[in-house]
């Protein structure tokens, strides 16, 4: 609620709603009800396509391949486990495309 005179908020103080700025009271009626609107919205998630255009725009790393011992490899960050927790680097081999992924 605001006040009709300043447009301040109203407070909630022992049974009446009280004007901070200019002083005006009045009593909280039984139809007064606090109301909180939340809306949630969803941000898009973008996925890049794993087709052979769109490898080259990722990011390299010099790191040697688990299974071929090639020195080059594309990487990317995802978020597997809790919020709070830190994210799942993973890595493609630009020669084999073996995929393994690293644990911070």
């Amino acid at each position: 609620m605001f006040c009709p005179e300043c447009k301040s908020l109203l407070m909630s103080s022992a049974g009446q709603l009280k004007c901070r700025k200019c002083g005006y009271t009045r009593k909280i009626e039984g139809t007064d009800q606090m109301k909180k609107k939340v809306e949630r919205r969803e941000n898009e998630i973008t996925i890049v396509e794993e087709d052979g255009e769109s490898i080259k725009t990722m990011p390299t790393i010099q790191i040697r391949c688990p299974k071929c011992e090639h020195n080059l490899a594309i990487w990317w960050l995802r978020q597997l486990r809790a919020a709070d927790e830190s994210e799942v680097r993973f890595f493609r081999c630009t020669k084999c495309d073996h995929t393994w992924r690293q644990y911070d």
